[in-house]
């Protein structure tokens, strides 16, 4: 059984005058928003098997929604887990320009959670060996990185979970496609570069939404970053705009995308080492891994077939692909037609 799934309820506060209607639903929607993310956390964890008996679990906080929300449901978490496992939040003050330095120390304590401020002046290194203009993600994150990894260490912790929920997910994806020409991702746990560590992420499971209502509700204090994430010209900035303005045209194709990180074929991809192309034969028997563009579940439409402005304007499936072959073939520059003189 999941060994970390509960949730937290959120009530109505008690006032001299009864709940309105528009109060008892507003606080109907924020408990069943709790139990989500209480269910998916500990969902995760239990499927990846991210947190075990006795680990130490050292929660990176940023000041931003996702670190926040993290640490806020781990230590919700801690309470009713049937394991037990202890929890330091580290946060790196990387010496930003305006960086408000009370902030988080004031929101930990007020918390009784145990926690680390790791002072490292990176900001200065990073706008000293990167021109103006330049990407600095490369090199602040692996600065980053490499302090949050000895502070590790120091603190005895195991377990690294940074912040990302499950939208950023398809993000490196398609960087690493695009860029890299490589099939790979972000996933919900690896070990670290140096073999010490093991690199979590609970929020695999929750949507982006949530997290931006949980800590409106919450009302954490956020801090925004003024480095990494001023730069509107990275590329993986594009990518992400590019995912929203699919989710918001194609709603449920970043969902599928999520399933489609577990649920790999590697006999219809051309990776050598993941499958064996060059010792396969017919056999004569029918394989329901077999040759096929599409797998169609019994609960799934055809719109994989579909052209996306047939399938918004509501046609069926095979109507959609007989008007696309319609149209290429009364095209001037189908193939199928003669050349003209």
């Amino acid at each position: 059984p999941p060994i970390m799934q509960t949730s937290e309820s959120t009530s109505v506060p008690t006032s001299a005058a009864p709940p309105t209607e528009a109060e008892r639903r507003a606080a109907h929607e924020i408990n069943k928003l709790s139990k989500r993310l209480h269910r998916q956390v500990g969902q995760a964890s239990t499927d990846y098997n991210m947190i075990e008996e006795g680990d130490r679990v050292m929660v990176c906080l940023s000041g931003g929604k996702d670190s926040y929300s993290l640490l806020d449901i781990l230590l919700n978490l801690q309470q009713r887990a049937p394991i037990n496992f202890s929890i330091v939040a580290v946060n790196l003050d990387q010496k930003q320009p305006g960086f408000p330095a009370e902030v988080l120390p004031a929101y930990l304590k007020s918390r009784g959670v145990d926690f680390h401020i790791e002072n490292q002046d990176t900001y200065s290194v990073v706008k000293r060996v990167i021109p103006e203009g330049d990407t600095m993600c490369s090199l602040c994150s692996r600065l980053r990185r490499g302090i949050l990894y000895r502070v590790a260490g120091e603190l005895g912790a195991n377990n690294t979970p940074p912040g990302p929920h499950r939208n950023p997910f398809p993000g490196p994806v398609f960087l690493n496609l695009f860029f890299q020409g490589r099939l790979k991702g972000m996933p919900p746990k690896l070990v670290s570069d140096d073999g010490r560590h093991t690199v979590i992420r609970p929020l695999a499971y929750v949507a982006e939404t949530d997290i931006e209502r949980w800590a409106a509700h919450r009302q954490f204090p956020i801090i925004p970053c003024t480095l990494c994430c001023s730069q509107e010209n990275l590329q993986r900035v594009q990518v992400k705009k590019m995912l929203r303005e699919w989710d918001q045209k194609f709603p449920g194709r970043i969902d599928n995308m999520h399933r489609a990180f577990s649920h790999v074929v590697p006999s219809h991809l051309m990776d050598r080492k993941l499958f064996p192309f060059e010792t396969i034969r017919p056999t004569g028997q029918a394989d329901p891994m077999g040759d096929k563009a599409f797998d169609h579940d019994d609960d799934e439409d055809d719109d994989a077939c579909a052209t996306p402005a047939a399938a918004e304007a509501g046609l069926p499936p095979e109507a959609a692909i007989s008007l696309e072959a319609l149209r290429r073939t009364l095209s001037p520059s189908s193939p199928f037609l003669p050349a003209q003189d």
